[in-house]
């Protein structure tokens, strides 16, 4: 369910915004919003990823040494 929520922007942004809605690209603040919300959703995600495969590295214990025969 969409609600309405108060946002305070600096110049830099809300310029930023006017020009995304000038491309056309975007129909309102809103929009563009919303698209840089999601993201950032995703940037967060992708950041938990390699948060949770650099914990599961340090927990699974010291680095063997690896032995490779010449050829």
């Amino acid at each position: 369910m969409a609600r309405n929520t108060s946002v305070s922007l600096g110049d830099h942004f809300s310029a930023f915004i006017e020009a995304q809605i000038q491309t056309g690209r975007y129909g309102s603040a809103s929009d563009v919003l919303r698209a840089g919300l999601r993201l950032l959703e995703e940037h967060e995600a992708k950041v938990r990823v390699l948060q949770d495969a650099l914990i599961a590295g340090e927990e699974s214990g010291k680095p063997a040494p690896s032995i490779t025969p010449h050829s």
